[in-house]
């Protein structure tokens, strides 16, 4: 597996690049995303995915490992190859892409191209719950360290009381960026029950 190329730029196209490694040329397809963050360079460094099919190896890059991540969810789905990968990763950035998806948004999928009903619907399916807890591990990082392991459990016990996890989270944080430091993982729960 060839995880990343580092090297210089020797050819570039909208939708791939050729990276000259020590004299070996790799042609590496690429999203509109990625062509925007790397054409003013000479040298680059793209994550990589090599795609093995019976007639060829076909390498993908990114300028991004969020942007890897997202490509490899969305291959995972029945029916989205590498192909119309890169055309979502290049008609929505890695963050509207993604909220799309979290937020079950089938028709912003459908406006990009080549994407009907069908398949707008089952990457929703397949995907919305990863992407959501993905979202959730960054939203924790984001408040402050010393809230991480109360937060989860306040929000587990809201969701365990059957409040959506969309309300539940934002009371949870609400009452934290309130408190501050000064607040029991009791009184949190109790608190955001009340702002629910």
């Amino acid at each position: 597996m060839i995880a990343f190329l580092k090297g210089r730029l020797a050819h570039k196209e909208p939708t791939y690049v050729i990276i000259d490694v020590h004299g070996v040329g790799y042609q590496v397809n690429i999203s509109l995303q990625t062509f925007g963050d790397i054409k003013d360079r000479e040298e680059v460094f793209l994550h990589t995915y090599l795609a093995v099919r019976e007639d060829a190896h076909v390498l993908y890059g990114f300028s991004t490992p969020a942007e890897k991540n997202l490509f490899l969810h969305l291959i995972s789905v029945n029916g989205v190859g590498p192909g119309t990968a890169l055309i979502m990763l290049s008609y929505m950035s890695v963050e509207e892409l993604s909220m799309a998806i979290a937020r079950e948004d089938a028709a912003a999928l459908q406006r990009i191209k080549g994407i009907g009903t069908k398949t707008a619907q089952r990457v929703i399916i397949d995907l919305k719950d990863r992407i959501r807890r993905e979202k959730d591990i960054e939203m924790t990082t984001m408040i402050n360290p010393a809230h991480n392991t109360m937060r989860q459990e306040a929000l587990t016990a809201l969701l365990t009381l059957g409040i959506p996890r969309s309300a539940a989270e934002k009371s949870v944080d609400m009452v934290l960026k309130k408190s501050g430091n000064t607040i029991t993982l009791e009184d949190l729960i109790k608190q955001a029950l009340k702002a629910t």
